[in-house]
């Protein structure tokens, strides 16, 4: 079996913290520059695979979430329920909750309720009543709106429920006294494995477009600078000449013709994520731009078959979701013993190109991966 595309230029496993802090508002869709293709471009230094949470909170690693067996043995002797309050539904929160759910069982912890809410921060709430009326000890969850979801949560807290944040909390919550940790992946290093996979692709040089979430999202823009900062100081002969900002993903694919139409020596574009990356598939597509290389993060099965089948498409980035969810499940049983977890986790991603997608797909997501990606 292939191994899982890694960079020469630096470990795929590495793990360290900065500064940035913002908070999720989904905002509508605005357009960036496009700097000159033959503008002077000042020498990068290298960048840092530094980044923090949402409230300034340095990760650690997956390995830093340990129990003894004695401590395994007081979970299990506990009874303790579990639910889950989501954003929303996807693969990639499914396979989260696979994660949490195997680490539950092992745990001896039982789940009894998991809702989504298609984003609709009035829907997450009406959920979180149903599940307090479950009395669980822990709620595994991610804030629609962070501001709002202060509120939404604050009955649960109240209650002494353990509550464990995967990437967004509530807005002025602080780890170890609202809630118990978060659990995400390194976005640092996601940016640098996108630039790398795209880098490789088009052999370090050409112009390209940068498709970034314009939202003030600390999860998103750290993970979308890192690709430009990764960009310009591994490969210099690669320019971005267009750069387009989007907080619907519905809207990428006008935005990425206009981007097109533009810019026609254009050869690799980045896209933050893979529902918004469909969007500019089509587009290239109905350019007619077989060209046009594109790299983005999540494993998504419309992607994931364009690649394989050599299309535009030539690298995804995965987010090591059945390991987010093992972190998640771990860091609840701190909380129901009462031992302080660290603030943040990060999980290392993976990128997947056509030689490695069985074995990214079933990192991610802990199974082959369905048969429109492999033809079987």
């Amino acid at each position: 079996m292939k191994k899982p595309f890694t960079s020469a230029r630096s470990p795929q496993r590495l793990l360290v913290a900065s500064a940035l802090v913002a908070t999720l508002a989904l905002a509508g869709c605005s357009t960036g520059t496009t700097p000159a293709a033959d503008a002077p471009r000042t020498p990068a230094s290298e960048p840092s695979l530094e980044f923090a949470g949402p409230g300034g909170e340095a990760p650690g690693s997956l390995e830093d979430l340990t129990l003894t067996p004695e401590e395994i043995a007081e979970v299990e002797a506990g009874e303790f329920t579990a639910a889950f309050v989501w954003h929303t539904s996807s693969e990639f929160v499914t396979a989260v909750e696979k994660g949490a759910t195997a680490e539950f069982d092992e745990l001896g912890i039982d789940v009894v309720a998991s809702t989504q809410a298609d984003f609709d921060a009035a829907t997450q709430a009406n959920n979180l009543q149903t599940v307090l009326a479950l009395d669980p000890d822990i709620i595994v969850a991610t804030a629609v709106d962070p501001t709002s979801a202060a509120a939404t949560f604050q009955p649960a807290v109240d209650a002494g429920i353990k509550l464990v944040i995967m990437t967004t909390p509530p807005a002025g919550y602080t780890a170890g006294e609202e809630f118990v940790s978060i659990v995400t992946e390194s976005l640092t290093q996601a940016g640098k494995i996108n630039s790398d996979l795209l880098g490789e692709a088009l052999g370090g040089e050409g112009e390209i477009g940068y498709m970034y979430h314009d939202a003030d999202f600390w999860f998103t823009n750290q993970r979308d600078q890192a690709f430009k900062d990764w960009t310009a100081y591994s490969y210099p002969d690669i320019r971005i000449v267009a750069e387009e900002g989007f907080a619907d993903e519905a809207a990428t694919q006008e935005v990425a013709a206009a981007m097109i139409a533009r810019n026609p020596n254009l050869k690799g574009i980045y896209v933050a994520w893979a529902t918004a990356a469909q969007g500019v598939l089509a587009a290239i597509r109905d350019a007619g731009r077989s060209d046009i290389k594109v790299v983005t993060n999540d494993l998504d099965a419309t992607l994931a078959a364009d690649m394989v089948d050599g299309g535009n498409v030539v690298g995804l980035v995965g987010n090591g979701s059945i390991g987010l969810g093992k972190g998640l499940a771990t860091a609840a049983a701190y909380g129901v013993l009462e031992k302080e977890a660290p603030a943040l986790v990060a999980v290392t991603p993976m990128g997947a190109t056509a030689d490695n997608i069985v074995e990214a797909w079933e990192d991610d997501y802990g199974t082959e991966p369905p048969a429109s990606v492999t033809g079987k």
